[in-house]
């Protein structure tokens, strides 16, 4: 009799330990899933800055290149006129002045017998700035590619968040004034979402 009494005690206490070691471990498992979901958003958030700031490294640099553009025109335009006008003094004066990079497309289209409608539309002219403004701008694009996978690694812990909160939830329910089966049913649900949560948290990237 004394026997048969401790049986069912001895299953209840087993039980309750298993409920205590879920929350703990679950516990444990949530806070790790927290730290992570910062880390990331954290690092989400820095790349998001570096890529606005690059971009408007890039919209300084593009500046940079269409106001030297816009000279290079100008002075350009003054050589048309000087050269439409059969004034070769002027055409070369003015000529002198062109910047380096309009004077090496002026010689590359000069080179190929003026086939072009201008030095501006060789591939030898590059603005001051171009360059800059076309690796700001890819720096940029990844910058923004970074920020947004961070950020999905950082959304992916905290699902997992959600997640073993729900496991929380379970062991609790299981501990309250509820039938043994009942309760064995609800810690069972309980381990195999903290089983397949932990599988699914192991394959998630580590950020220190």
């Amino acid at each position: 009799m004394e026997e048969s009494a401790r049986a069912p005690r001895h299953h209840s206490e087993a039980h309750e330990l298993i409920a205590v070691i879920l929350l703990s471990l679950v516990a444990v498992l949530t806070a790790w899933c927290g730290f992570e979901s910062a880390k990331w958003g954290g690092d989400s958030s820095v790349a998001f800055s570096e890529a606005s700031a690059a971009r408007i490294e890039a919209s300084d640099a593009d500046s940079t290149a269409r106001d030297a553009r816009s000279v290079d025109i100008a002075i350009y335009t003054q050589w048309v006129v000087a050269e439409a006008n059969d004034d070769t003094e002027l055409a070369a004066y003015v000529q002198d002045r062109f910047s380096p990079e309009l004077t090496v497309a002026f010689d590359a289209w000069e080179a190929g017998g003026r086939q072009e409608r201008g030095p501006f539309a060789m591939p030898e002219y590059v603005a001051p700035g171009t360059a800059e403004a076309t690796t700001a701008k890819d720096r940029a694009d990844a910058l923004q590619a970074d920020a947004l996978s961070f950020n999905d690694k950082g959304d992916n812990y905290s699902l997992m968040t959600v997640l073993f909160a729900l496991v929380l939830f379970l062991a609790a329910i299981a501990q309250r004034g509820i039938s043994l089966l009942a309760s064995r049913i609800v810690l069972g649900l309980g381990a195999v979402i903290a089983v397949v949560g932990l599988a699914i948290l192991i394959s998630f990237p580590i950020r220190f």
